[in-house]
């Protein structure tokens, strides 16, 4: 792949600002304040047990949500990243089963990691997409997952969209949903988020780092904290909050009945 130049944005969701410098391998060791993928446990040692049970629960309801909800929204997105390439088949076979799907939004990834990907349709067909009409692409790279989320909500805004199901793959499944309720939380928008857990073995390697899920989710654990502080992802309170909404007001779409 080729280098991105001198100036680019570190690492696949390092929050907004930018590295002056040569590129560098975003597997090695990160510069200072930024939060590396793979930490150890001892990471989390700054971190009261009251905050890390509030990720615990976040986590528990937010993979607990009801799957079958993603059978019956508006739109299907993808959040790319990684090299991992079955959030797109998992994805893509669930948007070719269900014709009922009217939009599947596919936001682009991090140009600077060296599994990157550039996201077309022709890419697509490849991984299986038959059915494009619907089917909407981010054109621009998107270094960090705040980046993707700020993308969806402007499709979800320009396009009308009242629901939307957010493939990813589990271990990074709950910041992404949190970092995607944020942005709605910003924008003054709520609408149902179903959260869609890919498919894949917790021990299957991730092809940019080679760490696998257990590898990869004290890392993520940390970043949640770390970045509900400065504001980047839903807190507890606010997702709390966003929950009590969309068992109020949507408890049909979550299969059962309203009220």
């Amino acid at each position: 792949m080729t280098s991105i130049g001198v100036v680019r944005t570190f690492a696949a969701d390092e929050g907004w600002g930018v590295i002056e410098g040569p590129d560098v391998d975003d597997r090695a060791s990160p510069p200072q304040g930024v939060i590396p993928r793979i930490a150890s446990e001892g990471n989390l040692s700054g971190f009261t047990a009251s905050q890390l049970l509030g990720v615990l629960k976040a986590v528990t309801i937010i993979l607990t949500l009801p799957q079958s909800a993603a059978d019956h929204v508006d739109a299907l997105v993808i959040a790319s990243g990684q090299g991992e390439e079955w959030r797109f088949t998992h994805a893509i076979r669930a948007w070719e089963a269900n014709p009922g799907l009217r939009y599947l939004l596919v936001a682009n990834g991090n140009p600077a990691e060296e599994t990157y990907v550039e996201i077309t349709l022709d890419y697509l067909r490849s991984l299986g997409l038959r059915r494009t009409r619907g089917v909407f692409l981010q054109a621009d790279p998107a270094p960090n997952t705040g980046l993707q989320a700020a993308w969806i909500v402007d499709q979800v805004h320009g396009r009308g969209i009242t629901s939307l199901a957010l493939a990813v793959s589990p271990y990074h499944l709950p910041r992404a949903y949190l970092t995607v309720l944020k942005a709605f939380i910003r924008s003054g928008r709520r609408l149902p988020i179903i959260p869609v857990p890919v498919a894949v073995a917790p021990d299957t390697p991730v092809p940019e780092t080679g760490a696998n899920a257990y590898d990869l989710i004290p890392g993520e654990v940390e970043r949640i904290l770390s970045y509900q502080d400065k504001g980047w992802v839903a807190t507890s309170e606010e997702l709390q909050q966003y929950l009590r909404w969309l068992w109020s007001q949507h408890g049909s779409l979550l299969g059962r009945a309203a009220g």
